[in-house]
C-alpha cells in the first residue's frame, strides 16, 4: 500500500497539484525549491499571486504550515519528531518565490507536538514558536466549529508537481471538493481506517487530478467563511500517492482539535 504522508520524501510538503490521470506523491522527504525559471506549466495548478494567502508558510524540515499567530506556526505533528526547546527549523514567510530576498526568515525556538498523535484519536497538528513575532503577515484563524467542514476548499504549497517529483521555487494553489467519510472509507486500502472525528477528506474522487503532495505535509487547506473570510478546516496529513482516482487527499479535521490548539499556543 503506497500510502505517503505530504511530507519530505513521502509526505505533501509542497502543494502537488497533478493533472488528471498524473500520479502526485503524497509527501516525501524534504528537498530544496528548485530554481527553475517562472512558468505557467505547473502541472494541474496554477501560481499563486503575491500576497494572495500572505500566512502561508515554508518550513526547512520540508513541510509547509500557516501563521496561526504573530509568533506561532501551526503544521504537522508528524513533520517535527517530539515537544522540546527546538532551534533548528526556519520559517521562511512573506512571499510566493522561495528565492526572492523579499523572503522574511526566523528560526523557531520551541516545537509542540499533539500528545495525541499518533494514536486512535488522531491529531496530526503541532504548534512552532518563532525566535521573534513576524510583523505585516496577517494569521490564519482555525475552524472552531464542524459549519466549513464541506464545501469546496483551497490548498497552497511549495511540494512536489508529480507524484516523487521535486519541490517548487512558487506557490501553487488548487480547489478540492469535500468527500465524505463514509465515501473516503468505501475507497478501501488505509482509507478504511479514517479517523471519523479527526479527519477530513478531499479530491475529486472518480477522475483525481488535483491533490497535495510530497513537500505539503503541514500546509492549510483554507475555505471562505460566511463573512467572506478565510478560515483554516484542514492540515494537509496524509494520502495514497499524489491526485490518483480513489484516493483523496486525508486532512486533519482542525475544528476537532481547536480547543486544544488554542491552549497549547498560550502556553509557549
Amino acid at each position: 500500500m503506497n500510502i505517503k504522508r505530504r511530507f519530505s520524501l513521502l509526505k505533501k510538503t509542497l502543494i502537488a497539484v497533478a493533472a488528471a490521470g498524473t500520479l502526485a506523491g503524497l509527501a516525501t522527504a524534504p528537498q530544496a525549491a528548485a530554481a527553475q525559471p517562472p512558468s505557467t506549466d505547473v502541472v494541474g495548478g496554477t501560481r499563486a499571486a503575491q500576497g494572495e494567502f500572505p500566512w502561508m508558510v515554508r518550513l526547512s524540515m520540508g513541510c509547509g504550515g500557516a501563521l496561526y499567530t504573530p509568533q506561532i506556526v501551526l503544521t504537522a505533528a508528524h513533520c517535527v519528531s517530539r515537544t522540546g526547546a527546538n532551534t533548528g527549523i526556519t520559517a521562511t514567510l512573506g512571499v510566493v518565490d522561495l528565492q526572492s530576498t523579499a523572503a522574511k526568515k526566523v528560526k523557531s525556538t520551541y516545537v509542540y507536538r499533539s500528545p495525541t498523535y499518533p494514536t486512535s484519536t488522531g491529531g496530526d497538528w503541532a504548534l512552532i514558536k518563532l525566535a521573534s513575532p513576524v510583523s505585516g503577515i496577517p494569521t490564519l484563524p482555525i475552524a472552531t466549529s464542524t459549519a466549513y467542514n464541506s464545501g469546496t476548499f483551497t490548498v497552497a504549497g511549495w511540494g512536489a508537481a508529480t507524484e516523487g517529483g521535486a519541490q517548487q521555487r512558487y506557490l501553487l494553489k488548487a480547489t478540492v471538493p469535500f468527500v465524505s467519510d463514509s465515501t473516503c472509507k468505501a475507497q478501501g486500502g488505509s482509507y478504511a481506517d479514517l479517523i471519523d472525528s479527526a479527519e477530513i477528506c478531499a479530491g475529486n474522487i472518480n477522475s483525481g487530478g488535483v491533490d497535495t503532495c510530497q513537500g505539503d505535509s503541514g500546509g492549510p487547506m483554507f475555505r471562505r467563511d460566511s463573512a467572506g473570510a478565510w478560515i483554516q478546516v484542514g492540515i494537509v496529513s496524509w494520502g495514497e500517492g499524489c491526485a490518483r482516482a480513489h484516493a483523496p487527499g486525508v486532512y486533519t479535521e482542525v475544528s476537532t482539535f481547536a480547543t486544544a490548539i488554542k491552549n497549547a499556543a498560550a502556553g509557549l
